[in-house]
């Protein structure tokens, strides 16, 4: 039994909820590590191990990923015959069917989808809570040890600047359904040509703003995607530019900061995420000039 505060490892995690779930996770192959720790199995089933107390967003998954399914948006689906969450001290792990042989959606079809989600009535089965743009913002880069203190102290005052220019938005519309991490890797089209919806533990309430801004700044701030493919996303959207917002920058500049957060909050982990924390900070202090290239950590 796992006792309180006992440290053990997202693979450890695995073997014993594979072991209470009676999964076979023999040969189980780690494919991500972040907020989530994603493991394929070789029968089928992707194992996700969800942070330390997050057994209701775990739950809520599972929800919404029915909910959505029912709605017509197509999901990642849950495997049917196993109990869960299943929880190995206080981790969650959730089980899914494998989507084999997909590739991410393009700008045009995550704005369809988009689109369609964005009009959805809230469900009345379960909440869904507000987003939450700034939730352990601040924490990640108080506590990420490998980075200079001179930058940190620009960051944490960056952050208190972009929370009240926040707070001074004029509501644009009134919340909706929204994803929360909406990114062309987080839609994916497997060979029926059907867009299935992945990473659900950030669906809220929110502006639809939040959701669009992602794609937006691959295209203003990273030229990830080309004119014609953003335009393509905006009019599959219905002719929204949410670049074209007057409070666009606001949303851009906490989404990066985001970003820059994540990674430095592993930057102590390895020389490569430090290495990556350091430019990200460079470019948005304004020292590396648009368009930037980050790496995925």
């Amino acid at each position: 039994m796992t006792q309180p505060g006992e440290q053990i490892s997202s693979a450890d995690v695995l073997a014993r909820a594979a072991a209470l779930a009676r999964v076979d996770a023999r040969g189980a192959v780690r494919i991500r590590e972040g907020s989530h720790v994603i493991f394929e199995l070789p029968n089928g089933v992707v194992a996700r191990i969800g942070e330390s107390g997050s057994y209701q967003v775990a739950q809520r998954e599972l929800c919404i990923s029915r909910w959505l399914n029912q709605n017509g948006i197509e999901t990642v689906r849950a495997a049917d015959d196993i109990s869960q969450p299943t929880v190995v001290g206080d981790r969650p792990v959730t089980w899914w069917t494998l989507i084999p042989d997909h590739r991410p959606s393009t700008p045009g079809e995550l704005g369809s989808m988009l689109r369609k989600l964005h009009t959805l009535t809230p469900p009345t089965e379960f909440p869904l809570p507000s987003y939450a743009p700034f939730d352990g913002l601040r924490e990640r880069l108080e506590s990420a040890a490998a980075i200079d203190e001179a930058d940190r102290s620009w960051l944490l005052t960056q952050y208190v600047q972009l929370r009240q220019r926040y707070d001074d938005i004029d509501d644009p519309l009134p919340p909706c359904v929204i994803h929360g991490d909406a990114w062309q890797g987080n839609l994916v089209v497997p060979p029926s040509g059907h867009p299935i919806v992945l990473d659900l533990d950030n669906v809220s309430m929110g502006w639809r703003e939040w959701d669009l801004v992602q794609l937006a700044v691959d295209y203003t701030d990273f030229q990830r995607i080309s004119d014609n493919e953003y335009r393509g996303f905006v009019a599959a959207y219905g002719g929204y530019d949410v670049t074209r917002w007057a409070s666009y920058r606001v949303l851009a500049d906490i989404q990066e900061l985001r970003w820059v957060a994540f990674a430095a909050s592993r930057s102590d982990a390895s020389s490569a995420a430090a290495s990556e924390a350091s430019h990200r900070i460079a470019c948005v202090r304004g020292l590396v000039p648009r368009p930037w290239t980050w790496q995925a950590l």
